[in-house]
C-alpha cells in the first residue's frame, strides 16, 4: 500500500547499481615503491577490514601471489579509510581527504592520474607510507547488466532516482551520467544518507531507499519503504521492508507495478461492492 505512493527512489551505488564485486584494475606506484610492494602493504592492512573495496585489494594480492604481513594497531574510519602498522611502517589507505586530515605529504603529484581514473568510473584509493603518498589503487565495480533498463523503467513509472554514495564525486558522476540518474550526491556518510532520506520525507516526498550494506541500514529504516538487495548484508535485509532475492533492480520495478495493480484492484472491488449493495 505504501509502495504505490512512492515518487522518489534513493539508491546506493556499490552492490545496488553495480555487481558489488569490485576488483583492482590499475596500480600506480610513486617514489621508491614498486607496484608489488605498494599492493603488499595495502593488502596487509586491508585484510583486517570487511569493506568490499578492502576485500578487492586483498584479492588482488592473492591473485599475484603476494605474501602479506599481519597489521598492527588497525583503525578504521567510516567513509574515510584505514590505518595501521605493517612491518614497522605506518600505512594509510583510503580517500584523499582522509589522508590529508592525517597530514600525509606528496598527494598533489597524483591528482592528475586520480582524476583520469575517476573519470572512467573507477574508485581510487590512495596509499600512504610513513606520512608520504606511496601510490594509487584503482578499483572497478561493473554495473549490473540489468541496471540501465531498470533505471529507464523507473523513470517511465514517474519516479525520481537519486544516488547517494560514499564514493568520490568524479566516479559517482561518471556512473550517474552513464545510467541517466536524475541526481547524485557523493562522499555521503552513512549518517548523512539517513539525514538525506529524512529531509526528502520532510519535504513531502514519498521515499523508497534501496541498498545492500551495513552502512545503508539506517537510511533503509528511515525511508517510507526500505528495499534490500538479497545479495547484501543481513542487517540491511533486517532493516528493509522488501528484499529482492536476486539483488536485481528490475525487482523494484516489478514490486512497484505490482503494488499499483493490487491497489487498483482493491479500489475496483470496493467500488463494485458499494454499487452492488
Amino acid at each position: 500500500e505504501t509502495l504505490e505512493t512512492i515518487d522518489t527512489l534513493v539508491i546506493d551505488k556499490t552492490g545496488t547499481l553495480t555487481e558489488g564485486r569490485p576488483r583492482v584494475v590499475s596500480i600506480v606506484a610513486a617514489g621508491e615503491f614498486s607496484e608489488t610492494e605498494l599492493l603488499r602493504l595495502a593488502a596487509s592492512l586491508e585484510q583486517a577490514s570487511e569493506h568490499p573495496l578492502a576485500q578487492a585489494v586483498v584479492a588482488a594480492a592473492k591473485e599475484r601471489g603476494i605474501k602479506t604481513s599481519e597489521p598492527q594497531g588497525f583503525q578504521s574510519t567510516t567513509g574515510g579509510g584505514v590505518m595501521g602498522e605493517v612491518d614497522g611502517r605506518r600505512v594509510l589507505v583510503g580517500q584523499r581527504s582522509f589522508l590529508e586530515q592525517a597530514g600525509v605529504q606528496g598527494l598533489a603529484p597524483l591528482e592528475t592520474q586520480t582524476a583520469a581514473l575517476q573519470a572512467q568510473g573507477q574508485t581510487v584509493v590512495t596509499v600512504a607510507v610513513d606520512g608520504r603518498a606511496a601510490g594509487l589503487l584503482a578499483i572497478a565495480d561493473p554495473i549490473k547488466a540489468s541496471t540501465p533498463a531498470a533505471i529507464q523503467a523507473l523513470h517511465a513509472l514517474g519516479l525520481r532516482v537519486i544516488m547517494l554514495t560514499g564514493d568520490n564525486e568524479r566516479t559517482a558522476t561518471a556512473v550517474a551520467a552513464k545510467l541517466g540518474i536524475d541526481e547524485v550526491e557523493a562522499g555521503v556518510t552513512p549518517a548523512a544518507k539517513h539525514e538525506r532520506v529524512q529531509q526528502l520525507r520532510a519535504s513531502g516526498r514519498k521515499v523508497a531507499m534501496a541498498g545492500d550494506g551495513v552502512n545503508d541500514a539506517p537510511a533503509l529504516a528511515a525511508a517510507n519503504v526500505g528495499i534490500a538487495m538479497g545479495t547484501g548484508t543481513d542487517v540491511a535485509i533486517e532493516a528493509a521492508g522488501i528484499t529482492l532475492l536476486g539483488g536485481d533492480l528490475g525487482g523494484i520495478v516489478r514490486a512497484i507495478r505490482l503494488s499499483r495493480q493490487v491497489m487498483r484492484n482493491i479500489r475496483q472491488n470496493l467500488f463494485f461492492a458499494f454499487v452492488y449493495n
